[in-house]
Order: structure tokens, then sequence, then C-alpha cells
């Protein structure tokens, strides 16, 4: 979504005044609560650009290890403006410590929220080491531009992430956009999530911006084998990947990237 302001713009000779284009960022409150219930459990706050709102809070959910079979999940409300309400089956059961955490998170930060360090781990159930995906290195000096392709609200804002999904062969499957990196992979998983399409072992993620810890262990508990991003990978991303497997390649460009870890998924 975009919003219209006009500005100034300022240069060496001249300045003019132009109508710039802004990537909205609005608050979304996902909330909780079972079948039978009245009362709902406010599990985060977090500013995302509106859009697929349903798909942010699957995949935050997922992601958190809160929720694991979307056959749990009853409905998904969107009553109110920037509210999501999550209604599961009385039958499901949850760790109440995973939401034991500061509801507020910004748009740049997902585990900045959390109330300590031993809750930042989620730990995926798929076994992403064995995953047998390979890509050739053509195929991913292509994606960038493949994704860009299709960015439309970054083609007229250039402020806004995105993350998508490719077959080994260079297919586009899906996309998401963002003002948080975090918000655009979290409501790609949560599409993924509610068509019972996880895990995506024959997926490749790609991320428009740096590959942080917490991306990589989103893309872990989604069981995406490779990650490539345009950006730099950090140190705990890449000790991550290791840890779970996955093939993390970071600078990704036309012609060029570099590899850290699982090397031989790349031909």
């Amino acid at each position: 979504m975009i919003k219209r302001k006009h500005i100034r713009r300022i240069g060496w000779d001249a300045d003019e005044s132009i109508q710039d284009s802004l990537a909205i960022e609005e608050p979304l409150e996902i909330s909780v609560k079972k079948e039978s219930e009245i009362d709902t459990t406010k599990v985060s706050v977090t500013m995302r650009t509106p859009g697929q709102d349903g798909f942010l809070a699957l995949g935050f959910l997922f992601t958190e290890g809160i929720l694991n079979d979307f056959a749990d999940v009853v409905s998904i409300g969107e009553f109110v403006e920037n509210e999501v309400l999550i209604t599961l089956k009385d039958t499901i059961e949850f760790n109440d410590s995973q939401l034991d955490r500061n509801f507020y998170t910004t748009s740049s930060c997902g585990v900045c929220g959390k109330a300590s360090i031993d809750a930042i781990r989620t730990i995926s159930s798929f076994d992403i080491d064995n995953f047998d995906l390979r890509v050739k290195k053509e195929v991913l000096y292509q994606l960038p531009q493949a994704l860009l392709n299709h960015q439309t609200t970054f083609n007229e804002t250039g402020g806004i992430h995105a993350a998508a999904l490719f077959t080994n062969q260079g297919e586009l499957i899906s996309y998401q956009e963002d003002v948080g990196r975090h918000n655009a992979l979290d409501k790609l998983i949560g599409e993924a999530f509610s068509q019972g399409e996880l895990p995506l072992h024959d997926k490749i993620l790609l991320l428009s911006g740096r590959a942080s810890f917490e991306l990589l262990q989103k893309a872990g508990m989604a069981g995406i084998p490779i990650v490539a991003s345009v950006g730099a990978p950090s140190s705990l991303a890449v000790e991550l990947a290791e840890e779970q497997g996955i093939t993390l390649a970071g600078f990704l460009k036309k012609d060029r990237f570099n590899l850290y870890s699982r090397f031989e998924r790349v031909l």
C-alpha cells in the first residue's frame, strides 16, 4: 500500500515540488483466543504494511512455535482495522511461556520484543539437513531481477522489503512485500502454512535485504533448505544455517554470490 505526499526535492542547481510515494507503515495487533472462550490474549503488536494481515498473523504464530497445525485454526478475524484475531480449537495446547514477551515490535526488529534471550530460539520440526534440493548457480544469478520485476510497491517507493519463493528452475512461486523484513517473510510463510504446503523442502527463499538470525530461524521453521539474500548475512545467521542444515547465500548479484553453508546444494 502506498501513500502520496508532496515534497521538495533539493538538488545542486535547483529544487522542485514533486509528489512522492511512501510505503505505508501502521501497527497491527495480533490476538488469539480459544473457540469457547470470550477473553483474548494479545500476542504482539508489530509495525507493518497493511495487506495480507491474516497471513502475517499465521506466519508469526507458526514461526514463533505457538501454532503447529493449520487445522487447529477455527477462524481468522479482521473485524477491526489494524487488528487480527486468530480463534483456535479448544483442544489445542500451546505454551503460554511463548507469549511471555513485551508486545511491541518494530518493523525492523521482530526479536527485540522477546522477554528473554532463551525465548529467541524456536526449534524446527523438519529435518532440513536431509533435504536433497539442488540448484544451479546460474539460476540463483537470475532471482533478484525476477523478484524486482514483480515488486510494484518497491518500484514506486524504494522503501519496502520482499521475501519470495522460487523453484530450483527459477520460477517465482509467490512473494510478499512489507516495510519489515520479518513481516514479509511471515506473510509468505503464513500463506504456505494456510495451504498445507509446509515444509517448503523444494523451494528457494530469496530475501531482498540482509539475512539476519531471525529470518534464518523463520526459514528453518518453514523447512526451507536454500536461502539467498541480496545483502549480507550476520554471524549468528550463518551459525544457525549451519546448525539447521540450510544452504545460505549472501551478496547475491547477477554474476556472483558468497556461499556460507552446505555448499553442495549449489551446482
